[in-house]
Parts: C-alpha cells; structure tokens; sequence
C-alpha cells in the first residue's frame, strides 16, 4: 500500500515537472506562428501576441490540448487590443479542452454574409475553466458559443463548467442580417458559469423573428452568476426586438443536448445581480423555466421591466429599480420584495445625472437609498464595492461614498476573480435548437408612470405569449431619444468604477467618447 501511493505520488510530481518544463512564453507576430504555437502549446504556455493584424482564414483554430488548473494555456495581446484578429470563418477559437484563457484581444468577424460568421469563441464540451477576459468582440452572431458535446458515456451530452467571461465588449456595427440566432453570450448548459463586468451593446437581429438577447444561460444550466454588466441594448443603432439578460432565453431542446439530458427547468439557481441594463425594446430580465432563481438590486432604465415566466420558473425578485413591471406569467411564482418598479424617464432624470448616458451619478436618493432588503447574494454593488453600511440601497449601486455611478464596468472591486442534437462532429452549430413553444417574453407595458416599492405579490401579468416590442425607445425630459444620451465620460475621484479615464485607447470608453462628441456636434 504504502509502496503503491509513493509509486503514485511520484508519478504526479514527474507530470507536474514535465508541464512545468514545457511552459514557456511564446511570443508570435504573424498568423502562422500563432496557428503554430495555439497547434504545440502545451500546459503553462502563454502566446503572447504582438501589436498588428491577424486575418486568419480557415474553419476554425482548433483548441484542444488541456491546461492545468496551475498551469493554464494562455493566449493574451502584448498589448490590450493591439492585436487585432481578423475571421472570414463560421468560428474562430474552438475549444474543447479545459483551462485556456484569452485575454486582451480584438476579434472581428469579416465575413461578407452575417450567417457565415457564428462564434469567436465556440466553448465545447471538456472545456471547463475556460476564461474570456478583457476582450473586444465583434462581428459575430453568437461571440460566445456554450453547450455540450456527445463524449460522455453512451455518447451522453457532456458540457464545460466553471466558465469565467468577464470585462469584455460585444458589440455590432449593425444589426445583423440573418435568421440564425443572435445572443453575444449564448449558453446550452454547463455549471458555474460567470458572466461579469462585461460591456454588452447593440445586439441585434435584422433578419428571421428580428429577436435578440444581450446574454442568456440556459439548456438546464445550473448555478450561473451574471453580475455587474453594462447592457445597452440600442446605443449606435434601433429598431427589432432586443431583450437584455436572460436565464432560459427562448428555450432548449431536444432533451438529450441538455444538462442531465433533460431541458427543464432551463436554468437551476441562477442569480442575476448588479447589473445596468439599459435602452431596451422588450424586457431587461427574461426568466424562462428558471427554478430557485434570484433577480436582485438590477437597475434596469428604458425597458419593459422583468418577466418571470412558466411554472418552472421560482425564486425571488428584490431590490430592482426598474421602469416597466415586474410580471408572473403562465405559471410562474415568485417572491417580490422592496422594488421600485414603473418608474418614468422624468424620474430617473431626477434621480440620476445623465442614466441615458450610463451615469447614474446621485441627484436625488429618497426613493431608493437605505430602502433595500438585506439579502445574503448581495455583499457589493455593480462597481464592487462592499454593501456595509447596514442600511442597503435599491439597485445596482450602494451609494454609500465610495465612489460609484455607473458608466463602464472596470476590474479590481471587492468581487472577486472568481446545439443542435446529432452533431457529433465537433462543428459548430448555426442554428439555435428551440423547445416548441419558444418560451420568447412579451414586453408589455407600464399601466401609469407610478413608483412604488412593492413587498409580495405580483404587478400583473399578460395574455399573449409573443414578443411586442412595447417598450420602443422613449423621449428623454430633454427632448433628445433616450438611446442617443450623452455618453460623454464622467469622471471618478474616488475609485469605483464609472467612466474610467485609465480604459485603453479603442476600446469601449473611445466608443463612448465618439458619441458625446458627435452629440456635442449636433447641438452645436
């Protein structure tokens, strides 16, 4: 016994000193040595990419050598978002191994018809602990592709856990025209994924049901946290039906590509938190199917409201500061507790800065401040800054001093770091399998431009089950559409997030900063 376990002990130290032996940086300038070095990485290896383009052309780029939890294959830009890779291909990084990370890297799909170009990220079966981090995305249908694969036993579903994807940009230029499904995070199972701190703008789909999501878990996904995201659902362009955070999304099907290999509930204990969500036609939360799930201190401007949907859906929904309602619908039941809901433009006009500009800067709290209920989910707010005050605010952010107002979501707060049936080839998927009743939300629309904190009970509920896009882009007390705000960047004194002036250049705050300027432009 005692021989066998050192036998073994031995064993793994001669592994864990082999991956070591073989880390290595990598330092590439042209695409065929970073196809090289993705091809021969080994665990403990980071591809460091330099400043410059990279159009790759061919199907994919296969990532499939497992990293370590010590010792991860990473493939970061020497410098944040100079290294510029260009895709004319369905997908870009397919990984099917665990521990990679990509970080700091601008990928752009190019292809000449939307439907060609899918995923720059396909995250597939074994793929656990990936991480998506720091990256600026675009030109793509779906820039994160979750969901299982067929190499369990049996050939049962197996899909990728413990999947960080935090402070990244997703956008496009334009909504894209196509029928297949657009989500820039689109999930199909999978446990413990983390979408955080992400800057989620301008999904939208041109073609097909013209119905998309910022970002949704599904496919009986369980214990996913989506906290402290910047969503915009319409800040360079209007129009379709755009939906912001999702747990179910539109539905799942068939059974056997689910967690578990059944589809319902859609989602298991999902929390959705400390997010802004912004300039939505439809709802700003969209529950499907989601069991235990918990919708709390969201600050959601220019929406339809939240959606609890179908009798799988349970849990609680506190703390929210939202226009539009927060609605049961076909079944579901949840608890509702200290939100501020069916609040107008005038209102978030007089209580926040500039929120159609993502600042949310304090004017007037009384509403909402030191009137939130203690819940043990929530210990910081949207900037991570602790909730310690003993007297919690409603919404996103605690405005307790420490300096947070919206704006972009930046590292280094109190919150830590923490398919289609029958492909069995590895290839991405190009359409999105759906369940029968296709679970989409209706938006609905606020009776009255009250504000009231609610404890229990529902605010109503609608009879169709379809899509309507109620809550269209609305006037500001200005005069001026609420998605065309000045985004000018506020500044931040006292270290929360805000609109940083320390972003990398061409990155999301250069974005921002263009819009001011040709707002200031037209009213010149």
């Amino acid at each position: 016994m005692h021989r066998s376990l050192l036998i073994a002990t031995s064993s793994l130290t001669i592994a864990l000193a082999s991956a070591t032996a073989h880390a290595a940086e990598v330092p590439v300038a042209d695409v065929d040595a970073l196809l090289a070095a993705i091809a021969a990485a080994q665990p403990g290896d980071t591809i460091v990419l330099a400043a410059g383009d990279y159009e790759v052309h061919q199907s994919k780029i296969a990532c499939e050598t497992p990293g370590t939890a010590d010792a991860p294959i990473v493939v970061r830009a020497a410098e944040q978002g100079a290294a510029k890779l260009r895709l004319d291909s369905l997908e870009g990084f397919h990984v099917r191994a665990p521990y990679w990370r990509f970080e700091g890297l601008d990928i752009e799909g190019i292809c000449a018809a939307d439907s060609d170009c899918e995923h720059a990220f396909h995250i597939t079966g074994a793929a656990s602990n990936t991480h998506i981090v720091g990256n600026r995305l675009h030109g793509f249908n779906a820039m994160i592709k979750g969901n299982g694969e067929p190499i369990g036993p049996n050939d049962s579903y197996e899909h990728p856990d413990d999947v960080v994807v935090e402070y990244n940009e997703f956008f496009n230029d334009a909504p894209r025209d196509t029928s297949n499904p657009v989500t820039p995070i689109d999930v199909v199972g999978g446990q413990r994924w983390i979408l955080r701190g992400n800057f989620i703008h301008d999904h939208a789909k041109g073609g097909g049901d013209n119905i998309s999501y910022a970002a949704f878990l599904k496919g009986h996904a369980k214990d996913g946290v989506i906290e402290r995201n910047l969503v915009v659902c319409e800040l360079l362009h209007s129009g379709q039906v755009r939906l912001g955070l999702s747990l179910g999304g539109g539905g799942s099907g068939p059974d056997m590509i689910c967690e578990d290999g059944a589809c319902k509930p859609e989602h298991e204990r999902g929390i959705v938190r400390n997010n802004l969500i912004l300039n939505c036609s439809d709802v700003g939360i969209y529950v499907n199917a989601g069991a235990d799930s918990k919708i709390l201190n969201n600050t959601i401007y220019n929406t339809a409201g939240i959606d609890m949907r179908f009798a799988e859906t349970t849990g609680v929904v506190h703390n929210n500061l939202l226009m539009g309602k927060i609605r049961d619908r076909d079944g579901a039941v949840t608890d509702k507790q200290n939100n501020v809901v069916e609040a107008t433009l005038d209102q978030f006009a007089a209580w926040f800065a500039d929120p159609a500009g993502q600042d949310f800067t304090l004017v007037d709290g009384a509403a909402f401040v030191d009137l939130g209920l203690a819940v043990p989910e929530v210990t910081d707010d949207y900037c991570g800054n602790d909730r310690n005050d003993g007297a919690p605010d409603i919404g996103a952010i605690e405005y307790d001093g420490e300096g947070c107002n919206g704006g972009l979501p930046v590292p280094g707060g109190s919150g830590g770091d923490t398919t289609t049936s029958g492909d069995t080839t590895g290839e991405p998927t190009t359409g999105e399998p759906t369940s029968g009743d296709s679970g989409e939300p209706t938006s609905g629309g606020s009776d009255g431009p009250t504000t009231t904190t609610n404890p229990g009970g529902t605010d109503g509920e609608t009879s169709s089950g379809e899509p309507t896009g109620g809550a269209t882009t609305q006037s500001a007390t200005d005069g001026s559409s609420a998605t065309a705000g000045d985004t000018s960047p506020a500044t931040d004194d006292d270290g929360g997030c805000g609109c940083r002036s320390d972003v990398t250049a061409g990155g999301p705050l250069a974005l921002l900063a263009l819009l001011a300027l040709r707002r200031r432009r037209r009213h010149s």
